[in-house]
């Protein structure tokens, strides 16, 4: 009989990644990589997990999720004070994102019957390796559609970018790098779509897949030349109950207390996940990007002229990769700046 807290009882690293399992591992090495990325950047990311008081988690759990992740564990009271416990977690998720994400959880979103909530928030900020001149930026209509425009602060710059085109869909796609090149903004431009019968961003929407996403922004398909960059200051914010995203995704047995099985997290039976919410902010401007966010195709060669033009004055998606991973980091489409 083993002495109460020998080494076997303990908990261990190793079993963080048994065979079989999602690659923690991996992930581990990816969060680390992201947030050594030099003086140049800011980017923070953070896991938490909030449970109602009483609960307990398995110890195997906590340390795989703390070693892992970095995430921590915080006991709130969702039965007795709940706008206290939405409040705790929406303090949180200000300070990890630097204020930019104030309210992750408005009124009313989490009950008095949660049980636990997992929150991941990301906050990034660099600076553009070649800057945009405020005083080059200037006002021009933004083409919301056909019918609408609005008037947008335009900026403007004219330098060596690698550019490509997409043939199936139309695109120009513009890589935008950061300071020391770790990472980079990349941008799909939709052309005019002759008939009319569906706007090119919807087309490219219906065709993109991370495959074909990665195969576009590809060295093969991008070419570096002299590009008059034109691309609107923009500030994105948005929230998203993924509760349902999920479900369709086939996510459904950890929302379902018949059907749940967190054996491995915690000895209690009635313990399901209550609430999904994403919440993203990113800003561009002349010096670079601030964003903070709480979630086979055909490649045809062209010839390019001297000096290309990208012209982002309607709808477009971008994305920010890491450069050495080809890992996306955001993913967002700008409609009205």
């Amino acid at each position: 009989m083993e002495p109460e807290g020998s080494l076997e009882s303990q908990p261990s690293f190793s079993e963080c990644n048994k065979e079989g399992d999602l690659d923690h591992k991996v992930f581990q090495e990816l969060l680390l990589e992201l947030q050594n990325l030099g003086e140049k950047y800011v980017l923070t990311l953070a896991n938490n997990l909030f449970i109602q008081q009483g609960f307990e988690l398995q110890q195997q759990f906590l340390m795989c999720s703390k070693e892992l992740y970095g995430a921590m564990l915080q006991t709130v009271d969702f039965h007795g004070a709940v706008e206290a416990a939405r409040r705790k977690i929406n303090a949180w998720v200000e300070s990890e994102t630097r204020g930019k994400i104030k309210e992750l959880f408005a009124p009313g979103v989490i009950d008095g019957h949660a049980l636990l909530v997992l929150v991941n928030v990301i906050y990034f900020k660099a600076s553009w390796e070649r800057k945009f001149e405020e005083e080059k930026t200037v006002q021009r209509d933004f083409k919301l559609n056909q019918n609408r425009r609005k008037p947008v602060q335009m900026m403007y710059q004219k330098g060596k970018f690698k550019l490509g085109y997409i043939e199936e869909v139309g695109a120009q796609i513009l890589e935008l790098p950061y300071a020391q090149k770790s990472l980079s903004m990349i941008i799909l431009l939709p052309g005019d779509v002759a008939d009319g019968s569906i706007s090119g961003l919807e087309q490219i929407e219906n065709t993109i897949t991370y495959e074909n996403l990665m195969l576009w922004a590809s060295s093969e398909n991008m070419y570096e030349t002299t590009v008059e960059v034109y691309l609107p200051r923009f500030k994105l914010e948005g929230t998203f109950n993924l509760n349902e995203v999920l479900q369709e995704m086939g996510m459904t047995d950890i929302f379902t207390e018949s059907k749940v099985d967190l054996s491995a997290m915690t000895f209690a039976k009635s313990l399901v996940l209550s609430s999904v919410v994403h919440k993203a902010y990113v800003e561009v401007n002349e010096e670079g990007t601030v964003a903070a966010a709480g979630t086979g195709a055909s490649i045809v060669r062209r010839s390019l002229p001297l000096t290309e033009v990208f012209m982002a004055n309607h709808p477009f998606l971008f994305f920010i990769r890491h450069n050495p991973t080809n890992t996306i980091v955001f993913f967002g489409k700008l409609c009205s700046p």
